[in-house]
């Protein structure tokens, strides 16, 4: 056998294995990468550095290929796939190299993407999205190698094996379309890179079909986006985004068969001899309730979700005696509280989302009443009330309401009312409730005797019958008789609100582990 025939040893496979594992981890290339970073965006692999602690990462699928090949490379056919630990817990990461072919899907990736989402999941780990891709790659998407993508909707989407459901995160980091912004719909949780955009396709596909021109910003950007719940925080920067990953899932666990984590206990930074002068006593008068919050949990452990969807309710997680919570509240100074279809709507979601990873629900009611009219009824304000209440009521986390100032109408029940069987349901002293308001309420239910006492006795006989039946109607909304006929479990002090929910989540958990 001449030298030229001699058969590879070990050796030489390892070296070809080495060749290859570092083309694989070549992403665009020079010119490639140079590109992308001139856009103000990171390579994906820097990325998953910025998400993992340091030497934790596992990577699979990285020697893939597309199917169909050309002279121009595309290693891991632009997908990132693997494991890592994130403050010390594993989680599973998909990240998209938008430094090759804008980061475009063929069914290699998708294969790589859809395996690492179905072995996370069996796993029972979180699943860590980055997402900033272009949609489809042509023209290994075209024709009927559409129809025949490996892509499985009862993992992709969500686990329906009936198996407990893990966290999903995603970072918005780049123009997202297709299977990127599919991805971003799935995530528990999306936090958005203020120079990024999202939505089902881009604008270069939009223009041919429709005529319209639009910028990535026009069609997608972070004022959209947020708005209407597609994302639920923006951020000045990919290392901020990957900070809010991180801190959105240390309030959950691994996955919903395990309790939430634990930390040790701090003080609120609002002390609670503060607390009554944050509540003005003004049913009508605006107040920040976020201050009220800042009061009763723990210091620098707010955390707030979509906050800028349907701004009229609060949801956000938070811990109280280092225990994860999540609360919902309304907030006087947008709509004056009121919920309209949108607020409902991330009411659901977030709701859905405590019970199912085993966070306890906090409500803090000071609701004026759901929104009415011809907008309200054409934004789905019924249907989406209906849904709310109905999970709220299935929930198995424990529920603690807590009226501040007043719950009126479907609003109190939207809020976590007797209806949807709240293990506890407390009020302060200067609470209102009823089936309305009290200036509606009267000049609806008392619409004839006010008209004939105006008619018969002029406008004084007017207003002092107005004088009587209001001092009725606040009798009956005043926290006193709801508590002596049990509609309440108590009335309590607005100082030791903090103290009263403690031990309520004490025992409102019981004596078992803390999950659903």
């Amino acid at each position: 056998m001449s030298e030229n025939d001699k058969a590879p040893t070990m050796a030489d496979r390892v070296a070809e294995l080495r060749r290859r594992q570092d083309r694989a981890r070549e992403m665009g290339g020079d010119e490639g990468l140079r590109r992308h970073r001139a856009s103000g965006r990171l390579p994906v692999r820097e990325r998953v550095e910025l998400l993992v602690d340091d030497g934790s990462w596992f990577e699979i699928g990285a020697l893939a290929l597309p199917e169909m090949r050309s002279a121009r490379h595309v290693p891991g056919d632009a997908a990132v796939t693997g494991f890592g630990t994130l403050d010390g817990r594993r989680i599973a990461v998909v990240g998209i190299d938008s430094s090759v072919l804008a980061g475009t899907t063929a069914p290699t990736g998708m294969r790589k993407q859809g395996r690492l989402i179905d072995l996370a999941q069996r796993k029972g780990m979180p699943i860590v999205l980055l997402c900033d891709a272009d949609g489809g790659r042509i023209p290994d998407v075209m024709g009927w190698r559409f129809s025949h993508l490996p892509l499985d909707f009862k993992t992709f989407l969500k686990r329906t094996d009936g198996g407990p459901t893990v966290p999903r995160a995603a970072a918005v980091l780049g123009p997202s379309y297709g299977d990127s912004a599919l991805h971003a719909s799935t995530a528990d949780f999306v936090v958005m890179a203020d120079f990024a955009s999202l939505a089902l396709v881009g604008p270069s596909v939009i223009e041919p079909a429709t005529g319209e021109k639009l910028t990535d910003r026009e069609l997608g950007g972070p004022d959209r986006v947020l708005a209407i719940g597609n994302a639920h925080m923006v951020v000045p920067s990919e290392a901020a985004a990957m900070d809010a990953i991180a801190a959105f899932l240390s309030f959950l666990p691994a996955n919903s068969a395990e309790p939430a984590p634990v930390v040790p206990p701090a003080e609120p930074a609002v002390p609670a001899d503060r607390i009554e002068a944050i509540v003005p006593l003004g049913a009508k008068a605006g107040y920040d309730m976020r201050e009220l919050i800042r009061a009763i949990a723990d210091a620098d452990s707010i955390f707030p979700w979509a906050e800028h969807w349907g701004p009229s309710l609060l949801t956000c997680f938070a811990r109280l005696g280092g225990d994860p919570v999540g609360i919902v509240a309304n907030q006087p100074i947008a709509l004056a509280g009121a919920l309209d279809a949108a607020a409902l709507t991330k009411e659901h979601d977030f709701v859905a989302m405590c019970d199912t990873f085993n966070l306890p629900l906090i409500f803090l009611h000071d609701v004026p009443g759901l929104m009415v009219g011809a907008e309200a009824e054409r934004a789905g304000t019924l249907k989406a009330y209906e849904r709310l209440a109905l999970r709220i009521a299935t929930a198995e986390v424990p529920k603690i309401g807590v009226v501040i100032r007043k719950a009126f109408g479907g609003g109190h029940f939207a809020m976590g009312g007797r209806p949807t069987h709240p293990d506890f349901l407390f009020a302060w002293p200067t609470a209102e409730m009823g089936f309305m308001a009290p200036d509606t309420g009267i000049r609806t239910v008392h619409r004839r005797q006010l008209e004939a006492a105006l008619q018969d006795g002029g406008q004084a006989a007017h207003d002092r019958l107005l004088a009587e039946l209001q001092g009725e109607w606040d009798a009956e909304a005043e926290p006193w008789e709801a508590a002596a006929h049990l509609a309440l479990d108590d009335v309590i002090e607005p100082a030791r609100t903090r103290a009263i929910l403690l031990e309520a989540l004490a025992i409102a958990w019981g004596s078992g582990p803390r999950v659903r």
